[in-house]
């Protein structure tokens, strides 16, 4: 099915909203019992999930951006927190967008969401090994990091284990957890998005033809959302689906 295409200004507006809504929700990051309390849960990626299915990817990553310049503003990590959930957001929207976007069905967004996820969990060994916890480390030793982790498991020696054994499988879940959450508000969102476009449009093209049949000496009468086919309708080259 063809992908709903939404005008430009409307397209920046509704990164903007998704982008604020996940800055929110960055900082509304609460602990998890299963993970050291230094690690925090948040649901930040729904909004850019949402933005990347019903937008396309780039704007999935606008929202990652967005959020993570907001909220380095309040940084307690130096940046390299928000530096690593930049990317590890990118990677877990851009392969689920790029899927969905080939095919839109609800099986392309779950193949594409489980991908994102997965992808999101493996690479975060490498940002958390090379980015996130040498500046942690600044703050607080190796060795302090690491009973933190050997108080919920004992048999974690090194760093490695502690990424391998507690932080990718819980960004995997983390991934999956926004994925539902994503799914099941998605269809609502993503009509109530299209409602409003398409009311915009009919109110621009319905403007247009009150310009037009003043030129003219013409009445016109309001389109009534149903105006009829022809090149002079804004609205002919854009489509809609769902998932």
């Amino acid at each position: 099915m063809a992908k709903y295409r939404f005008s430009r200004v409307r397209y920046i507006a509704y990164t903007a909203v998704f982008a604020a809504l996940s800055a929110v929700l960055m900082s509304l990051s609460f602990s998890v019992p299963f993970m050291p309390s230094f690690i925090k849960l948040d649901f930040s990626e729904v909004p850019a999930l949402i933005a990347s299915f019903s937008m396309g990817p780039v704007s999935g990553v606008l929202v990652c951006l967005i959020k993570n310049l907001i909220n380095v503003t309040m940084t307690t990590t130096a940046g390299a927190g928000e530096l690593s959930n930049f990317i590890l957001g990118v990677l877990f929207v851009v392969p689920a967008g790029l899927i969905y976007k080939f095919k839109r069905t609800r099986i392309g967004a779950l193949i594409g969401s489980v991908v994102g996820a997965v992808i999101m969990g493996l690479m975060s060994l490498l940002t958390n090994y090379y980015i996130a916890y040498p500046v942690y480390e600044n703050f607080m030793p190796i060795e302090a990091i690491l009973s933190m982790y050997q108080a919920i498991f004992s048999d974690v020696a090194t760093l490695w284990d502690c990424l391998l054994i507690f932080n990718m499988p819980y960004t995997i879940f983390k991934g999956l957890l926004c994925a539902v959450i994503t799914f099941l508000i998605y269809k609502p969102i993503s009509v109530l998005m299209k409602t409003i476009d398409s009311r915009l449009r009919v109110r621009k093209y319905d403007k247009l033809m009150e310009k037009r049949a003043k030129e003219n000496g013409e009445q016109t009468t309001p389109s009534d959302g149903n105006p009829e086919a022809g090149a002079s309708d804004p609205r002919n080259d854009r489509t809609q689906s769902g998932v």
